[in-house]
């Protein structure tokens, strides 16, 4: 890691704080890659999951409402056809009740027949992770992807004397959101759900992806094979033109800034929040931002930080493995 820094504010408004390097942030969607993801994966190399078997195979329930076609793939794909999130009407609470109606919702299309971006997808990808596993995605996560990569400030539901650390988002009923996932359907998971949930550090984001340039081991320590990490990076062309890996996005409408700026053999995630990685193979370059962009009003844009950034991080800039923390950003 050639650069690594921290700017602005962990918060605005009365007595705010100079942000520091290893203030945890909410990650948002991506929990999807760092977390479900490399979770599956594992599975698929253990021969526990098949990427093209229906998830009914190992989730009878989800086949209802005409989702039994839906195979593995498509949900780490988004060509699911499933919407976008979970219906928000109701008072439902706790994760059985989010998995429930995750079984039991309506596919929006057909499966395979466009690329649809849906946190749905992930929420039933974490559902067969627990349900093959044993364990639940929080605690499978740290047994067998963060424990392994010494990555000891990432998790779900972090700690309450960690605060002083944790970067708040936007507010909910006039309260601050201060460790607490802002993802609405997470949150009403309980905090731990497959398509947000997740806390970290660009300390910690930077061990993973050093561990995907890798090849899948760090440190001595094997996250993932080296033909895995080829699979799960390995662009496929989805219906309207795009292209994603497992999981990964590659060129899509909310990677657009990032893909332009490192080249075809590029991958990463953003996040709703303002978090986003974005790792480069050829040139061995990854580039990590933390930003709380929701804080205060949840109108800051962190896109023009995003282009400038990849600007300077891709092949034809002059910085090399950067790290970038940030404030909120507008």
């Amino acid at each position: 890691m050639l650069y690594r820094a921290a700017f602005g504010w962990k918060w605005t408004g009365d007595s705010p704080e100079p942000l520091m390097a290893d203030d945890i942030f909410d990650l948002a969607s991506l929990t999807k890659v760092v977390a479900t993801t490399t979770a599956a994966m594992q599975l698929v190399e253990q021969g526990r999951l098949d990427l093209d078997r229906p998830v009914a195979t190992y989730w009878p329930d989800f086949a209802a409402n005409g989702k039994a076609a839906i195979t593995v793939r498509q949900l780490l794909t988004h060509t699911s056809g499933l919407p976008a999130d979970l219906e928000a009407a109701g008072t439902w609470s706790g994760p059985e009740a989010g998995l429930a109606r995750a079984a039991a919702i309506k596919a929006a299309h057909r499966p395979g027949e466009r690329f649809g971006y849906s946190d749905v997808n992930f929420i039933a990808l974490a559902a067969l992770v627990q349900k093959l596993s044993g364990e639940p995605l929080d605690v499978y996560a740290r047994r067998h992807v963060f424990e392994p990569l010494k990555m000891g400030d990432t998790g779900f539901l972090p700690p309450a004397a960690e605060r002083s650390r944790i970067v708040p988002t936007d507010r909910l009923d006039g309260r601050l959101l201060w460790g607490e996932v802002q993802d609405p359907s997470a949150r009403r998971m309980g905090g731990v759900a497959g398509h947000a949930g997740l806390f970290s550090t660009g300390d910690d984001l930077a061990r993973f992806a050093q561990m995907l340039l890798n090849g899948g081991e760090l440190d001595g320590d094997r996250i993932l094979r080296p033909e895995t990490v080829a699979l799960m990076t390995r662009p496929e062309a989805t219906p309207g033109g795009y292209w994603r890996g497992l999981g990964w996005d590659m060129a899509s409408p909310y990677s657009r800034v990032f893909d332009a700026a490192f080249g075809p053999s590029s991958f990463g995630h953003t996040g709703y929040t303002g978090c986003s990685i974005w790792i480069d193979p050829d040139s061995g370059r990854f580039l990590i931002i933390l930003t709380s962009r929701l804080n205060p009003d949840d109108h800051g844009d962190v896109k023009p930080l995003r282009e400038k950034l990849a600007a300077l991080v891709g092949p034809s800039g002059q910085a090399s493995g950067v790290i970038q923390v940030s404030g909120p950003a507008r």
